[in-house]
């Protein structure tokens, strides 16, 4: 049996404020701990036994040094665990999952600053002359399940593209499948990628959504992101040069820009993804294989629209598929867990949170404390070491 690695991306699900969280104005941000206080101050229960047993709860403790109140430590660990700072400049998807795969983000990315107004006048006009179309919405940072029910019926009526952004760096547009067309809203993001090469921005989205008024507007699973390349080689690179198979669920593939990957595998919401990722496991044995997965509803659904219980019921879900992963595993693979950054459901405004990431996991039934790490890249180090891969330029691989 080929040596694998399983790295499952718990996107935003923090654990607790990173030291520079003043720099951000998240001081006190706590996606895992506020989750579990809620709970405690509202009499919800919150069960995630298995979690617990990877390791999860000691990890918070060491971060926090304090005890979650889910965890009555009844149980004996038999995962590895710890946790990870981030020392990229940003608190986005992009720089998390990069500096994951060994590929720190230490420039500073161009943000749209301003929260009406937000883009340049110059750049719009020139999305507005290539696309060819009549105008466009929004222009703001916004959520995005607000804006569309704000401005959705004019976007219908008047088929103009709604233009968004947030504290991300990142050019968001939000268009109805069927009355502007899906191939159509595409187009428009691969005219906005081009145009946006000056501005360094690292993510143009697409937010596709259907129906016919704003109390039934939803966003559906058709989102696609357009991503600048990686800036340097990762550990999708560097697995898939040396003949090992790299499969990315989910968002993974749009996160690299499609590259380093050999498989790419389209699934949403937490039932699909964790099935694709399991049905992976059990298909790819012949190479040395790398499997990404990116779980975007702790985020998307949770995280951003701040719904503390929604967050909670999700976890308590994915808690309850932890056995069949590890029941999937064959002798010596990895199966890690991690994020990408914070996003504290109880926070103010809508936007990540920079906080400590969780890395903890499975590997042959092993309790071990790998602590609190300086860099995500000490995973993608991780990874490489375990495949026999040569040695990537940033990170520390932990002695499982």
């Amino acid at each position: 049996m080929n040596k694998r690695v399983i790295v499952m991306v718990l996107d935003s699900f923090g654990i607790g404020h990173l030291p520079d969280a003043k720099n951000f104005g998240d001081t006190g941000s706590d996606t895992l701990g506020h989750i579990d206080q809620y709970c405690t101050d509202h009499k919800l229960p919150f069960n995630i036994p298995n979690l617990l047993k990877l390791g999860l709860g000691k990890a918070y403790q060491d971060v926090n040094k304090k005890k979650l109140h889910c965890d009555n430590g009844a149980y004996d660990v038999h995962g590895f665990y710890g946790a990870s700072k981030e020392k990229s400049s940003g608190k986005d998807t992009t720089s998390g999952h990069w500096e994951i795969a060994g590929c720190p983000v230490t420039f500073d990315w161009g943000y749209f600053t301003s929260h009406d107004n937000s883009f340049p006048q110059e750049l719009l006009d020139k999305i507005v002359d290539r696309a060819g179309i009549t105008g466009y919405l929004g222009n703001c940072h916004a959520s995005g399940t607000t804006i569309i029910a704000e401005l959705g019926d004019e976007h219908i009526k008047t088929n103009k593209p709604i233009f968004y952004t947030s504290a991300d760096s990142v050019f968001q547009i939000a268009c109805h499948e069927e009355h502007f067309g899906l191939d159509n809203l595409y187009k428009l993001c691969e005219i906005v990628r081009e145009e946006l090469e000056p501005y360094n921005i690292a993510r143009v989205i697409a937010r596709p959504f259907t129906g016919d008024n704003s109390a039934n507007y939803a966003r559906t699973k058709n989102r696609k992101d357009y991503s600048v390349l990686p800036s340097a080689p990762t550990v999708l690179d560097v697995c898939k040069e040396h003949g090992g198979e790299v499969v990315a669920i989910g968002k993974i593939g749009d996160i690299y820009a499609h590259q380093g990957t050999t498989v790419e595998i389209k699934a949403s919401g937490l039932p699909e993804l964790t099935d694709k990722t399991i049905e992976a496991i059990k298909a790819y044995k012949q190479k040395p294989t790398f499997i990404m997965t990116n779980l975007v509803d702790f985020d998307m659904n949770f995280g951003h629209r701040r719904d503390v219980v929604g967050y909670k019921e999700a976890l308590e879900y994915f808690d309850t598929r932890i056995l069949e992963l590890i029941a999937s595993l064959a002798n010596d693979d990895i199966l890690l867990f991690t994020a990408d950054h914070g996003c504290d459901p109880t926070w103010t405004g809508s936007d990540h949170t920079r906080e400590h990431i969780p890395v903890f996991g499975y590997h042959n039934g092993k309790a071990t404390n790998i602590g609190i790490r300086e860099t995500f890249s000490d995973i993608g180090q991780t990874i490489a070491t375990h495949l026999a891969l040569p040695r990537l330029a940033h990170g520390t691989a932990f002695d499982l």
